[in-house]
């Protein structure tokens, strides 16, 4: 069974959310880019809270939709990714956002809000 982007894009911000990430944003890639449709990045307040934002990701995605990612970075928790295809999560401690600046090197990407139905 297929999994919408973007309703898989919505949960995982939602969950972030209560996990106290700040600063999301969604970038739709779709037009500019055939590695995903959506890149989602967001900050947490330590290593500790960047692994407990992915850690929930993870475990909520599989338990309503089905799916794993493959991750990089949960055990340093400085950047760990989350690539679920057609949706890419980038969750940073702040310095390492600032340094690597992927708003900024997907410049091109639209940014969208959450979907009304949550």
């Amino acid at each position: 069974m297929a999994v919408d982007p973007r309703a898989l894009a919505d949960l995982a911000i939602k969950v972030a959310e209560d996990k106290k990430a700040y600063d999301i944003k969604i970038l739709d890639i779709s037009k500019i880019s055939v590695i995903a449709d959506f890149f989602i990045i967001c900050s947490g307040r330590s290593s500790t809270n960047v692994q407990a934002i992915a850690g929930e990701i993870v475990d909520k995605v599989k338990e309503k939709l089905g799916l794993s990612p493959r991750k990089e970075g949960i055990r340093e928790g400085r950047w760990i990714l989350l690539d679920y295809g057609d949706v890419v999560i980038h969750v940073f401690i702040e310095e390492e956002r600032q340094f690597y600046n992927l708003e900024r090197l997907w410049g091109d990407a639209d940014e969208v809000g959450m979907s009304a139905n949550l």
